[in-house]
């Protein structure tokens, strides 16, 4: 997306194979060399460790040093604020295609981001546009070498100070010339520094010759699909640790471990529309990933799904009832919702600020909550990719109310302040190089009017039939969406489901339909809900923004809307492949007829 205060909800799983370009979370500093284990020695206490004695030395020594006094500090002023974070990450990656390994690593990186700011809280080198002067990013030493941390430390602080006292000039300049700002909040709030050095993340551990076998096995499946022409399964495991200190006093070091299993597939239909599917396993560590056997499963239902919507009939425009599962009920509320509840959209001269005034006014039916909490890991056993116990500002995480019984209690707050709202509340995050701002961690809905899945099925049938429409939909599965927030672009949102049904009125079976996407305007399309079921499901994926991409998650039951408008997605121009893949026999184009979903 290219808006610059947007928000995209996909997962890195769509890759080459969906023409998504996306962002590596990963920054890769050294390759080593390929063997079956990541061998390192015993890890040492946070506290004690060279990289956290580095960092706090280096600090000091630059707050102390760094500008001057009397009349010269007029040209270069004293930093107030100063902090190190630094990403210590080791990644195990694999990729397989068409039943053979295409790629096999292991990655290991220290990345700092200093962060400087002159002036004062109330106004500083990162006030309106210049928010990026504030940080320098580099790479730092991977060995506990203390003496070539510190050398990193002072060529980056110093080349952050630079960047920061250019910034502040401009700011000053641009204040004598500029009409007054509507939202004149500080730009940076007084918060109470954490001091906690959990023990560092372990030496990643990964049987490399065992999941290479694994992708080659589950790669090949897609050979028994000869309409399937591409298909990638990537696997991920990585352990990091975040470590964090500011001239404020904080002291933090966060583990955390997650492992991914990525399967994406992709056929065409005879009219050049292309189709993907994909499925998404996610665990604390490799070893909880699901087995071969489960994983199987989803992969011939996934072959299966994508022979039938290459001959599914495309759909029209669309506006009328419908279903969203559990899964695209969750991207909508990221998207529609969570984008918009982001601290820093609620103030700035380019910012449609949808929901900045209706602090304590509902925006949501009265049946629905909404909160933010990533310091939840799982949800019903599944393992949740927002979670965090430190934001990227040092700050803890906390479980945020932000919309009770339908009514705006709160925004997702960094510490950047806004007019109603003047701390943080442990949500400022960002992708290594990127400045801090509020995001979503875990988006958790909740629902006092449930009814069973069954029972929304009927609802939606009547709704149907109430507004005179032959069908309504049912979205069963989804990718990805996005939301544009900014005031100068329509404020808003496109979700691009996978699998969508239409559902009869008169009994008919359900039939699938391709070429959905699901368009509109937030507060329309969030006060059409009419009902949800009793059951949460969780998508977990990759949120890209200005600062940078983010794991998340959202969780959130299926939901019946009165009205949801749909538009028909680009089809495309390119043949299938004209031959078929080896091995496979030639046959004449489909000319069956259309797949259809069984009544339930």
């Amino acid at each position: 997306m290219t808006e610059r205060n947007s928000g995209t909800l996909g997962i890195r799983r769509i890759l080459i194979l969906a023409g998504v370009s996306t962002a590596v979370l990963f920054l890769a500093a050294a390759i080593r060399p390929q063997h079956t284990a990541l061998a390192a020695s015993t890890p040492v206490a946070a506290g004690d460790s060279p990289l956290i004695g580095a960092l706090d030395t280096e600090l000091k020594r630059a707050m102390s040093s760094l500008g001057a006094d009397g009349d010269a500090a007029a040209q270069q002023p004293k930093p107030y604020y100063l902090s190190y974070a630094v990403s210590d990450a080791t990644q195990v990656g694999i990729t397989a295609q068409y039943g053979a390994i295409t790629n096999s690593n292991q990655r290991r990186a220290r990345i700092v981001d200093v962060q400087v700011r002159l002036g004062s809280p109330a106004e500083d080198n990162t006030h309106g546009d210049h928010r990026t002067s504030a940080l320098t990013t580099f790479p730092l030493p991977l060995t506990d070498d203390r003496d070539a941390i510190a050398r990193s430390l002072w060529f980056a602080t110093n080349r952050g100070y630079a960047r920061a006292l250019d910034g502040f000039l401009k700011v000053k300049t641009e204040q004598q010339v500029r009409a007054r700002e509507e939202d004149n909040s500080a730009d940076f709030s007084e918060e109470k520094p954490a001091v906690d050095l959990l023990p560092p993340a372990p030496a990643l551990v990964v049987d490399r010759a065992a999941w290479e076998q694994r992708l080659r096995d589950i790669s090949s499946m897609f050979s028994q699909f000869p309409d399937v022409f591409a298909d990638q399964v990537q696997f991920e495991a990585s352990n990091e640790t975040d470590y964090f200190v500011s001239s404020e006093g904080a002291r933090t070091a966060n583990p955390s471990h997650v492992a991914r299993l990525v399967v994406v597939a992709r056929t065409r239909a005879a009219d050049g529309m292309d189709m993907f599917r994909d499925e998404t396993f996610e665990a604390d560590s490799a070893a909880n990933l699901p087995d071969q056997q489960t994983v199987a499963v989803k992969v011939m239902a996934m072959g299966k799904d994508l022979e039938a919507l290459r001959v599914a009939p495309i759909t029209e425009p669309f506006d009328g009832p419908a279903i969203l599962s559990g899964r695209a009920s969750a991207v909508f509320f990221h998207e529609v919702l969570g984008h918009r509840l982001e601290g820093q959209r609620q103030r700035g001269d380019d910012e449609g600020q949808t929901f900045t005034k209706l602090l304590g006014k509902p925006i949501l039916p009265s049946f629905l909550s909404v909160a933010d909490d990533p310091t939840l890991s799982t949800f019903q056993g599944t393992s949740l990719s927002g979670h965090y116990d430190f934001d990227d500002e040092g700050q803890p995480a906390r479980h945020v109310d932000l919309i009770k019984d339908g009514v705006l209690e709160t925004f997702l707050m960094s510490r950047l302040p806004i007019a109603s709202v003047a701390q943080s509340n442990g949500h400022g995050r960002a992708e290594s190089g990127h400045m801090p701002t509020g995001r979503q961690g875990n988006l958790i809905v909740t629902s006092s009017k449930t009814v069973p899945e069954s029972e929304l099925r009927n609802m939606l049938i009547a709704e149907a039939k109430k507004q005179g429409k032959p069908y309504g939909l049912y979205f069963e599965d989804i990718s990805s969406g996005f939301a544009v927030t900014t005031r100068r672009s329509p404020q808003a949102f496109q979700v691009i489901p996978l699998v969508v049904y239409r559902v009869y009125v008169d009994d008919r079976p359900d039939e699938l339909v391709r070429g959905v996407s699901i368009v509109g305007t937030p507060q329309a399309a969030l006060n059409s809900i009419m009902a949800t079921s009793d059951k949460q499901e969780v998508f977990n994926g990759i949120c890209g923004a200005e600062s940078g991409s983010i794991p998340v998650s959202a969780v959130a039951p299926a939901m019946l809307v009165s009205q949801i408008e749909t538009q028909r997605q680009a089809q495309g121009t390119s043949r299938p492949p004209i031959l078929p893949p080896p091995g496979a026999p030639i046959s004449p184009p489909p000319t069956g007829p259309t797949l259809m979903k069984g009544a339930n």
